[in-house]
């Protein structure tokens, strides 16, 4: 078992915990410099993670648990308008980040309008590719219940906020409710925004949690976080990639931005253990810039392939 960290420090001597992280087994999910500092997400042993704060201390950094990390989260707006977008659900997005998540934001085509507000096929496919979405709505409570249908049709686990104080009941597909996250036109910095999100925070991570216990009873073979680090290794296309993590973990899988149409036999060769990870895994297109999407099987249908 792994534990899933953040490690926050200076750029000098900062090759010394990427060096120890490798001596353990571990693995580093996401690398980013800002300046003269960095921020290292990183999964290790679960038996090795004093080891690691060890080392932070000597280096003059931090660490943190990150319980998101290997994850991709959606943010979901109903539109891309000013009034939706900038403020609440940008600040939900840098929040959730701060604990580990890989989180993308996405603005429904057709959503300016209770009466008018859709969602089309291509657009929940998107965010079914997702490990979990986040769906941040308005300050009304009938705006609310009225938006349902953008969400209650979704394969993912879906948390919804909104400013008023709403029955779980009431929506429809949801898994989880958090008030106090209406559309506001200022930052999330008061007191009662830090409590909204960091009750967000917590919902999110019981989901998460719960579902990587569900997938213990059949998991894959391999974990994604090994599959990011053979696809990182045996593709060499992958570093000529700029967008930051090039390969993306999820919790089932990594998302690949390399284009499908050109790469998708490359990464269907990549060996892992005995087997090629066309064999225990579904490789689609996905609808997020045509990169490829990696999908692991369970055990239990490579058992019945045999």
């Amino acid at each position: 078992m792994y534990e899933t960290l953040t490690y926050t420090g200076g750029v000098h001597r900062h090759e010394e915990m990427n060096e120890l992280i490798e001596d353990l087994g571990g693995f580093v999910l996401q690398e980013n410099f800002l300046q003269m500092d960095l921020v290292l997400t990183l999964a290790v042993p679960i038996e090795d993670v004093d080891k690691v704060k060890e080392k932070a201390k000597e280096l003059l950094g931090k660490v943190k648990v990150a319980p998101m990390a290997g994850t991709e989260i959606a943010i979901v707006s109903p539109t891309l308008a000013r009034h939706h977008l900038p403020h609440s659900a940008c600040d939900i997005s840098e929040y959730l980040r701060r604990f580990g998540a890989k989180d993308n934001m996405i603005g429904l085509a057709r959503g300016a309008g209770k009466g008018i507000s859709q969602i089309s096929e291509d657009e929940k496919n998107l965010i079914n590719e997702h490990d979990l979405a986040v769906f941040a709505l308005g300050s009304f409570e009938q705006c609310i219940k009225d938006k349902v249908h953008l969400f209650q049709d979704l394969d993912v686990p879906v948390v919804v906020t909104g400013a008023p104080e709403i029955d779980l009941e009431d929506l429809p597909g949801a898994d989880a409710y958090v008030s106090g996250l209406g559309r506001i036109p200022r930052r999330l910095k008061r007191g009662g925004d830090i409590r909204a999100l960091r009750r967000l925070v917590d919902v999110v991570e019981n989901i998460l949690d719960e579902r990587r216990k569900d997938m213990s009873m059949d998991p894959p073979m391999v974990p994604s976080i090994l599959v990011k680090t053979e696809i990182e290794n045996q593709v060499p296309a992958i570093q000529e990639v700029y967008s930051p993590t090039p390969v993306t973990s999820q919790l089932d899988g990594v998302r690949v931005k390399l284009n499908y149409d050109q790469y998708h036999d490359q990464i269907s060769e990549v060996k892992i253990y005995n087997h090629t990870l066309a064999e225990i895994s579904e490789i689609t297109k996905s609808r997020m810039y045509d990169y490829t999407l990696v999908k692991l099987l369970p055990e239990s249908s490579l058992i019945d392939q045999q």
